[in-house]
C-alpha cells in the first residue's frame, strides 16, 4: 500500500507575516478595489488626493499631472511638501517613512490637517508598492529631496540634489504590469475625475497634460465659482426653469469654538431645469459618496421640509392638500452638496456612504434656513419651483396607478407573464438569471437554448421607451417596461426593493447590429434611470455573442470569433480563402439553439460584461447627452466617435 501522505502540521510556524508593502503586492484588491482599469487610475486618485489634501489646508493652489508616452504620471503640486526630517521613531527620513510604511501620514489627527479625504494613511504608499518604479521629488525647508524605489523596496537613498525657496512634492510612478490587467491610462477618465476635483476646490488650478500624442494635450480646470459652477457645468444642456438661470448657494460653518468632533462646514448649489430626472451628488472632503449618507439624508429633509412649509404659509398648498414629496420636489433638480468635516467617517474601504450622525442635523440646519431666506427673497422662482413639484406630483400618482395595474396584471396573469416570461425552476434569486431578448425570434432560440434550471428568458416586443425623455407616469404606462419591471420583482421608485429582485443576473441580449446597439442603450437608460442599484450591485450585464464563425472547407464546426481583429488573425492560418468559409451573426436568431447555448448563455464559455459606474458625473453626462433631448450633443458625439465604429449597418 502507498503510504498515507504527511499531514502538515498548523502551528506558529503557519502563520506568515507579510512585511512592509508585501500585503498591498500580495492581495491589491484589498486596497485599490482591483487590477483591472479601475485600480489602475485608483493610484493616480490616491497621488492626487494627497495634493488635493494640501490645498483644502490652505498650502496648495496649483496641481499638474502628467501620462507620459511610457505611461508613467507625474503628479506636482505647490504645497507643503512632504516631510524630509529624520522620524522620531523610525529612525529613517519621513519621507521614506510615508512612501514605505502603511497607514503612516499626518492624518490622524487634526494639526496637519483640518479636514482631509485620504483618512487611512495608505495611498502613496500603496501606489509604490504596486509600481515597478516610483521616483519622489520634495521641494522643503530651502532643499531639494530626491528618492527612488522598485516594487515598494527603497533603492536610492534621499539625498539632496539642490537648494530652492519654493516647496511642493513630484511624484513620478509607473505601474507594475506584473499586478494590472493594462497599465494604458485612459484621457477621458483622467478629465473628468480632475475636473470634477477642480469644480470642489474653488479657484484650485489642475492641468492635465497627454504626451503621448504627436501634439501633447493640455486642459487646464479652475472655476472660481467652486460647484455653482460644477452645477452650471452639469445642467448646461437642459432648459431651467423660468427666472431659475442663477443656481441657489447656500453655505454653512460651524464657529471656531465648536468641539471638533462636532465641526463642519456645509456648501450647496441647487438649479431646477425642466427635466424629470434628478441629479443629486454629495461630497465628503472631496470623496464622492455615491451611496449617499447622513449629509444626503439631512439635505433632503430640509429641501421637503422648507418647500412644504413655504407652500403652506404662502397659500400655494390648501389644507384639503396632501404634502409633496422628496421626490416630487426634486423632480429636475441637479445639485452638488459638499460637506468638510475633520473625522468623517465612511462605510466601507470604497467611501461610499458618509456615516457621521451629527452631519445629518447640521446640513439640514443650513439648508434649511439657506432655502428659507432664498424662497423668501425670490418669490417667483419659489412658484416656478413649487409649480414643478406639483406637476411631478401628478405624475406621481399617475405613475402609482400604472404600477398598480402592473402589480395587478401580475398577479391575474401569473401563468402568462406579460412579455412571454419564460421562467426558470429554482427559485434562489443569487443563482439565478434572466436574459433579455429583443422579439420573438430570438426569444424561441434562447427559450430552447437556456439552462431552464437557472435561466429565464424575456423577449421583448420592439424597442423600449427612452425614458431619458419622458415622465415616469408615460414610462411606467408602457407595456414592454411593465413586463420588465413585474419579470424582476423590485418595482421602481418608493417602492423600489432590491431584496425582492427575483434574479441577481439581468443580462441584456441584443443583436449584434444597428438596432441591437439601441435597444441595449435604451434599456440601460432604463436601469440607470429607475434602477441603478440593480448596476451598483453588480446585477446588470451585457452578453457578447460572437459576430463571426469561420468554419474551414470539410468540416462540420468552425470557430466562433468576437471581434475584426480575431477573425483577421484566424483567417491568416490559412493560404488560400477558399478553404474556409465566414458567416458573419447580425442576429441571434440566426443561431440554432445549440449554438446560442455554447457561445453566448453556458457559463463554462460565454462572455458577458458586467455593468458598473465607476464616474457618476460622466455617467451622467453620457445619458443625458446621448437621450436626452439636445440633437446638438448626440451630433457632436458622432462627429468625434465615427472613427472608432467597427461595423455600420446601411
Amino acid at each position: 500500500m502507498p503510504k498515507k501522505a504527511k499531514k502538515e502540521e498548523y502551528g506558529a510556524s503557519s502563520i506568515k507575516v507579510l512585511e512592509g508593502l508585501e500585503p498591498v503586492r500580495k492581495r491589491p484588491g484589498m486596497y485599490i478595489g482591483s487590477t483591472s482599469s479601475t485600480g489602475l487610475h485608483h493610484l493616480v486618485w490616491e497621488v492626487v488626493d494627497n495634493s488635493v489634501d494640501e490645498a483644502l489646508a490652505g498650502y496648495c493652489t496649483k496641481i499638474k499631472v502628467t501620462v507620459h508616452p511610457n505611461n508613467s504620471v507625474t503628479v506636482e503640486d505647490n504645497g507643503r511638501g512632504i516631510p524630509v526630517a529624520m522620524h522620531p521613531t523610525e529612525h529613517i527620513p519621513t519621507l521614506e517613512v510615508v512612501l514605505t510604511v502603511l497607514h503612516a501620514g499626518g492624518k490622524f489627527d487634526n494639526n496637519a490637517y483640518k479636514v482631509s479625504g485620504g483618512l487611512h494613511g495608505v495611498g502613496v504608499s500603496v501606489v509604490n508598492a504596486l509600481s515597478k518604479r516610483l521616483v519622489v521629488t520634495v521641494k522643503r525647508d530651502g532643499g531639494i529631496y530626491t528618492m527612488e524605489f522598485v516594487r515598494g523596496k527603497t533603492t536610492k537613498k534621499m539625498k539632496k540634489i539642490g537648494t530652492t525657496k519654493q516647496t511642493g512634492t513630484t511624484v513620478t510612478f509607473w505601474p507594475d504590469d506584473m499586478i494590472f490587467e493594462t497599465t494604458v491610462f485612459d484621457y477621458d477618465t483622467l478629465h473628468d475625475r480632475l475636473q470634477e476635483t477642480a469644480f470642489l476646490n474653488k479657484g484650485l488650478k489642475i492641468t492635465l497634460t497627454d504626451e503621448r500624442e504627436l501634439k501633447p494635450r493640455v486642459t487646464e480646470f479652475c472655476y472660481q465659482g467652486g460647484i455653482v459652477d460644477f452645477v452650471k457645468y452639469l445642467n448646461r444642456e437642459k432648459q431651467y426653469l423660468p427666472g431659475c438661470s442663477k443656481p441657489i448657494y447656500i453655505k454653512g460653518e460651524m464657529d471656531k469654538d465648536t468641539p471638533v468632533d462636532r465641526k463642519g462646514e456645509v456648501e450647496a448649489a441647487l438649479q431646477w431645469n425642466t427635466g424629470y430626472s434628478e441629479n443629486v451628488m454629495g461630497f465628503a472632503n472631496d470623496i464622492y459618496t455615491d451611496e449617499g449618507g447622513t449629509h444626503i439624508e439631512g439635505f433632503r429633509s430640509a429641501l421637503t421640509k422648507v418647500t412644504n412649509d413655504y407652500a403652506r404659509s404662502h397659500n400655494l398648498l390648501k389644507e384639503k392638500d396632501s404634502n409633496l414629496t422628496g421626490d416630487d420636489i426634486r423632480e429636475g433638480l441637479c445639485a452638488v452638496l459638499s460637506v468638510k468635516l475633520p473625522d468623517p467617517q465612511f462605510e466601507g474601504q470604497t467611501k461610499a456612504k458618509l456615516g457621521n450622525s451629527y452631519m445629518r442635523t447640521l446640513t439640514n440646519r443650513f439648508v434649511s434656513q439657506g432655502l428659507s431666506d432664498y424662497f423668501e427673497e425670490h418669490p417667483n422662482q419659489a412658484r416656478e419651483i413649487f409649480k414643478k413639484a406639483q406637476q411631478a406630483a401628478r405624475g406621481r400618482l399617475a405613475a402609482q396607478k400604472a404600477r398598480q395595474a402592473t402589480r395587478r396584471k401580475g398577479l391575474l396573469e401569473s401563468a402568462s407573464l406579460p412579455g412571454k416570461l419564460a421562467d426558470c425552476s429554482v427559485r434562489e434569486p443569487e443563482m439565478t438569471e434572466l436574459f433579455l431578448v429583443e422579439g420573438d425570434s430570438a426569444g424561441g432560440s434562447a427559450k430552447m437554448a437556456r439552462d431552464r434550471s437557472i435561466q429565464a428568458v424575456l423577449p421583448l416586443r420592439g424597442k423600449i421607451l427612452n425614458v431619458e425623455r419622458v415622465q415616469a407616469h408615460r414610462a411606467l404606462s408602457s407595456e414592454t417596461i411593465q413586463s420588465l419591471i413585474t419579470a424582476i420583482g423590485t418595482s421602481v421608485g418608493d417602492e423600489f426593493d432590491i431584496n425582492k429582485a427575483r434574479y441577481h443576473k439581468i443580462v441584456i441580449m441584443t443583436d449584434a447590429d444597428v438596432d441591437g446597439a439601441h435597444i441595449r442603450i435604451l434599456l440601460l437608460t432604463f436601469f440607470f434611470r429607475f434602477m441603478k442599484p440593480m448596476i451598483d450591485a453588480g446585477y446588470i450585464y451585457v452578453a457578447q455573442p460572437p459576430l463571426y464563425q469561420l468554419k474551414p472547407k470539410g468540416k462540420k464546426r468552425g470557430k466562433y470569433l468576437y471581434t475584426d481583429e480575431e477573425l483577421a488573425m484566424e483567417a491568416k492560418k490559412y493560404d488560400d480563402p477558399s478553404k474556409y468559409s465566414v458567416q458573419r451573426y447580425k442576429g441571434l436568431g440566426e443561431m440554432d439553439p445549440e449554438q446560442l447555448w455554447t457561445t453566448t448563455m453556458d457559463p463554462k464559455n460565454r462572455i458577458m460584461l458586467k455593468v458598473t459606474i465607476s464616474d457618476a458625473m460622466a455617467a451622467e453626462r453620457a445619458v443625458q447627452d446621448l437621450m436626452g433631448t439636445q440633437v446638438s450633443k448626440r451630433r457632436d458625439f458622432i462627429q468625434t466617435h465615427a472613427k472608432d465604429v467597427r461595423f455600420l449597418d446601411i
